[in-house]
């Protein structure tokens, strides 16, 4: 590690206190709280792509690999990329959280309909694999930018408090994902889902929280963005049923896929 003078530390740029709704301490708990949120979603992705990948695909060890070889190198070229948006952070993590919830969300559904137009879905599931990666990637170093702007702090306890966030919010989303959304949802249904609650943590967070970074065209921008990227994932919702039932019939005329959903969720009949 490159060890900073204290010079350089002397004459570093300072953050600029953002001016929040609320006192220093409560708007900290509310973006640790968009932290676990963000990070809950963001692995229900990942496991959302990796029993997809099983049921339509098969070879799941392959396939898994796969996955989470490319989300992880993504992810690392997601954190390189946002070093330059860190000047408008509390605007370009709006974007990259709705751009996130409506890739995310809308990730099984392109799967399937992939499966049901080309009989293939390999392609889709490295693109998204990478496109998610790099979203997730991308939200790290805007979050220690925005937790700075709070109350500057030593940067080892804010990344500390940042990745506790991080990794307990993992763990709730790696524990719903088949205990209650594949079960109660099943795979498109769950990743729709996600995708709101995603879209809603990251656009409460900003447009409310650090409203006072933004513009009225940002705010106006990012409400819309927001809006239209719920819609979406809600008017999906529609082709749930009518998409499984069409990847069923697709599947059943390749005896090499898998037998069913994996997870005991419901599935096309």
């Amino acid at each position: 590690m490159i060890e900073t003078s204290e010079a350089e530390r002397a004459t570093a740029p300072r953050a600029v206190t953002a001016v929040l709704p609320v006192s220093a301490g409560i708007g900290r708990v509310m973006v640790l709280a968009a932290v676990f949120v963000c990070a809950a979603c963001g692995l229900v992705y990942e496991l959302e792509l990796i029993a997809i990948a099983d049921y339509l695909v098969g070879d799941t060890v392959t396939h898994t690999s796969i996955v989470l070889s490319l989300m992880v190198f993504a992810m690392g070229i997601g954190s390189l990329g946002a070093k330059r948006l860190r000047a408008s952070a509390a605007f370009n993590f709006g974007l990259v959280e709705s751009l996130l919830a409506l890739v995310g969300g809308c990730s099984a559904t392109v799967l399937y309909l992939a499966v049901v137009l080309f009989g293939e879905a390999r392609p889709m599931l490295v693109a998204f694999s990478l496109g998610i990666g790099v979203l997730i990637g991308a939200e790290m170093p805007l979050l220690m930018t925005l937790i700075q702007r709070i109350r500057e702090q030593d940067a080892g306890r804010a990344v500390a408090d940042l990745s506790a966030a991080d990794y307990v919010g993992a763990l709730l989303g790696g524990l719903a994902f088949p205990f209650l959304l594949l079960p109660r949802l099943g795979q498109l249904s769950a990743a729709l889902c996600t995708g709101v609650v995603n879209a809603l943590a990251g656009g409460f967070m900003v447009l409310w929280l650090f409203r006072g970074d933004l513009t009225r065209r940002m705010r106006r921008r990012l409400l819309l963005l927001n809006a239209g990227v719920i819609a979406v994932l809600v008017a999906c919702s529609a082709a749930v049923d009518p998409l499984e039932r069409a990847a069923a019939e697709r599947l059943r005329e390749q005896p090499a896929a898998a037998a069913g959903p994996p997870g005991g969720g419901p599935g096309p009949p």
